[in-house]
């Protein structure tokens, strides 16, 4: 009974190793690289999106706590002045504006 019991557990085993032999071999196949490449793109791709998407999350928290609009009730090209900007950069709450 018992060679019976190792006889099976050496072929349950054997099967399995072979098996995944099979597949890691066939994941360096042209064809299982492309799809490892294809995934590998997908997650970049996610990446960057989720990155842009934090980017314009903080921007808007930044703009507010700065008290700048987005733009909305400005006329086109009513952007900040070069010495605006300086300005904004030296006293942010100032909003930018000489009050003097």
């Amino acid at each position: 009974m018992s060679r019976l019991f190792w006889i099976t557990v050496g072929a349950t085993v054997g099967v399995l190793v072979v098996r995944k032999a099979g597949r890691v071999a066939r994941s360096y196949t042209p064809a299982g690289l492309s799809e490892r490449a294809a995934g590998l793109g997908e997650s970049i791709r996610y990446f960057a999106d989720e990155v842009r998407a934090g980017m314009a999350e903080r921007e808007i928290e930044l703009r507010e706590a700065l008290g700048l609009d987005d733009g909305a009730d400005q006329p086109a090209g009513a952007d900040l002045t070069p010495a605006e900007a300086a300005e904004l950069l030296r006293r942010p709450a100032g909003r930018g504006r000489s009050t003097g």
